[in-house]
Order: C-alpha cells, then sequence, then structure tokens
C-alpha cells in the first residue's frame, strides 16, 4: 500500500485487515517539500507504524529534483504526474517482490483527485499485471481524523507539493 501520511494510513489499514489483507506499507513521496515537512510526515508514520504493526518500506533516496524537474512549469499536469509517479513505483515494487496487488491511501483523502488516482492505478494494473485493488476509504474519513487526533498525530494542512502549499496560504 502506497503511503502518504501516517494519519491517511489509519483507515485504509484497519479496512484491508479486517479484508484479510497483509499489508506492507510503501512511503514513496518526493513531491513532499520543503524537506523538514517530508521528515516530519516520515517521522509521524514511523511512530504509527510501529504502534500498528505496519512494516514500511522506506525510500533510499528523496528524488526531489526529479519531481520537480517533471512538474516545473506543466501546473495543469502537475498531479497527475505526482499521482502516476507514487503509484507506478508502488506497482513496480509489488511485481518485483511479488505481492498480489497494490493500494494507496490517497483513495483515503477527501481532497485528493480520487477518479484520476483510480484511473492510474487500473492502468498499472494492466500494464504491470499486477492486481490494483481499488476501494473508496473516504467513507472512514471522520474515523482516521478522530483516531489520528486521540493519537496526537502531525496533521499536514497541504497535499506536501510546493504548489499546493501556495494555494493553501498565498491571498
Amino acid at each position: 500500500m502506497h503511503i502518504c501520511c501516517g494519519p491517511c494510513t489509519i483507515y485504509p489499514l484497519k479496512e484491508l485487515r479486517i479484508s484479510g489483507h497483509e499489508v506492507t506499507g510503501v512511503f514513496y513521496n518526493p513531491n513532499i517539500h520543503p524537506y523538514q515537512e517530508y521528515l516530519r510526515r516520515r517521522q509521524t508514520l514511523q511512530e504509527y507504524a510501529q504502534k500498528a504493526f505496519l512494516n514500511v518500506i522506506w525510500p533510499a533516496t528523496y528524488p526531489l529534483e526529479e519531481f520537480l524537474r517533471e512538474v516545473s512549469g506543466r501546473d495543469k499536469e502537475r498531479c497527475n504526474y505526482c499521482l502516476s509517479d507514487r503509484l507506478k513505483h508502488t506497482a513496480q515494487m509489488a511485481k518485483n517482490q511479488n505481492y498480489d496487488g497494490f493500494t494507496s491511501t490517497l483513495l483515503y483523502s477527501r481532497y485528493q483527485k480520487h477518479d484520476l488516482i483510480k484511473e492510474i492505478g487500473e492502468n498499472l494494473s494492466r500494464e504491470y499485471g499486477i492486481f490494483f485493488y481499488y476501494h473508496d476509504f473516504r467513507v472512514g474519513w471522520s474515523e482516521g481524523v478522530k483516531i489520528s487526533k486521540e493519537l496526537g498525530m502531525y496533521r499536514q494542512p497541504y497535499c506536501g507539493c510546493i504548489y499546493s502549499e501556495k494555494e493553501r496560504f498565498y491571498k
């Protein structure tokens, strides 16, 4: 399961486990910046993963420069690239390590482009020959938010990219 952050992991992880799935997390998010924000989200997930007994695969690198090269000057395509890059990384990893399928916590957020995530996941499923587990986890939004607040988790105020940060705070 691709994981964008700790709070968004809570509900999808619960639902997947209830459905009988064994879950391994993948934290691959070169879209998150500045770097201190990336580290804060990573640390929050590390703490939650330990409590939830969730194995997470952590990236060896932080390919921010590649992400910025791909989205710079392409404002309208940036979300498509960002979602595709993260899901592709997860699908490739799942395929290479013989997992049965892949999914993402991005399907939990009310703020993400849900239909686009689903379309990208299904396309990658066909391309790599690995099952994309689609589930609309947004139904558990309130539950996940409540639990994350009870646990005192860091809850970020934007998706992660510098463009999103500007849209959120620049007036």
